[in-house]
C-alpha cells in the first residue's frame, strides 16, 4: 500500500471576482493520525483501539484485499505498521464518502498494480468526489428546509405568545 496520496488545494475565482482563495474547503490535507512516538509495530488490538475498527473488521479488510498482507510476528500475531494506519485512515475517509467496498478493493488492487494505474485511480476518486459533492448539495437543501421549519415554529411561538 502507499501512504495517502494528497493534492494541494486548488485556487480559483470566488464570488465577486476575487482570485487566489481556496476553491473548496473540503480539499484540506488530512489530519495526522494520532499514534505513539517512535513506534512502527502494532498488534491488532492496538490498531483497533487507535482506529475504532474491530479486530474482526481488520481481519476482514485483509481477507478481501482491502489491505495488503499484514506482517506477522514469530508467534503468528499480526504486526501493523504506521503505513497500515495511514491506509486505514484513508479507507475510513473513503467509507465516509459512501464508496462501495468493491470500489475500495479495486482501488487497493490498482495501487498494488503500480504507477500505470494512476489514471484509473484518479478517475475512481474523481467519480467518488462528484458523488460527495452531490450528497453535500442534497444535505444543504435538507438543511435549508429544516431551517425554514425551525423559523416557522419560532415565529408561530412568538405569535401565540403575543396574542
Amino acid at each position: 500500500m502507499t501512504v495517502i496520496e494528497t493534492t494541494p488545494a486548488r485556487t480559483g475565482r470566488r464570488p465577486g471576482g476575487r482570485t487566489g482563495a481556496p476553491k473548496d474547503l473540503c480539499q484540506a490535507a488530512p489530519a495526522a493520525h494520532p499514534r505513539p512516538e517512535g513506534r512502527d509495530r502494532y498488534t491488532i488490538s492496538e490498531v483497533a483501539a487507535l482506529t475504532g475498527l474491530t479486530a474482526h473488521t481488520l481481519r476482514w479488510y485483509e481477507r478481501i484485499g482491502l489491505m495488503q498482507h499484514i506482517d506477522r510476528s514469530h508467534t503468528g500475531q499480526r504486526r501493523f505498521t504506521n503505513r497500515d494506519l495511514d491506509w486505514l485512515a484513508f479507507v475510513g475517509k473513503l467509507r465516509l464518502t459512501g464508496m462501495p467496498v468493491a470500489d475500495m478493493v479495486a482501488y487497493a488492487e490498482m495501487i498494488r498494480a503500480g504507477d500505470h494505474t494512476f489514471d484509473a485511480r484518479r478517475e475512481l476518486l474523481h467519480r467518488t468526489r462528484q458523488d460527495v459533492i452531490a450528497r453535500i448539495a442534497e444535505l444543504q437543501d435538507t438543511l435549508a428546509v429544516l431551517d425554514h421549519k425551525i423559523e416557522f415554529y419560532t415565529d408561530a411561538r412568538r405569535g401565540a405568545q403575543k396574542g
